[in-house]
């Protein structure tokens, strides 16, 4: 993961330049159709590739997600209000949860 810091100045970065110019390639990563689903790929990609959502889901459930979502709010400073925090936590956990 990266500092606290970097993930900030890169979500302040990517604001500035709001045309892509600085914003890694993310087109081969296509996330599942979904409520919540573009605030999950504008927020995430920020300070990872996409491919991570994939990568984690196996091991996810609506705990897990929930946890995920808050360290990169709360830890690794995410720009997601509390209300955005739950679309994204909604849309991972029914597109990318852990079956029970």
């Amino acid at each position: 993961m990266w500092p606290e810091y970097l993930c900030k100045l890169l979500a302040a970065t990517s604001l500035l330049l709001a045309d892509g110019a600085v914003v890694a390639d993310e087109s081969s990563v296509q996330l599942k159709p979904g409520p919540g689903r573009e605030i999950a790929q504008s927020t995430c990609s920020i300070c990872h590739s996409l491919d991570y959502i994939g990568m984690n889901s196996p091991f996810q459930d609506r705990a897990g997600w929930t946890k995920t979502v808050d360290k990169m709010v709360h830890v690794m400073g995410a720009p997601l209000s509390a209300e955005d925090a739950a679309k994204v936590v909604d849309y991972l956990v029914q597109q990318y949860g852990r079956a029970p």
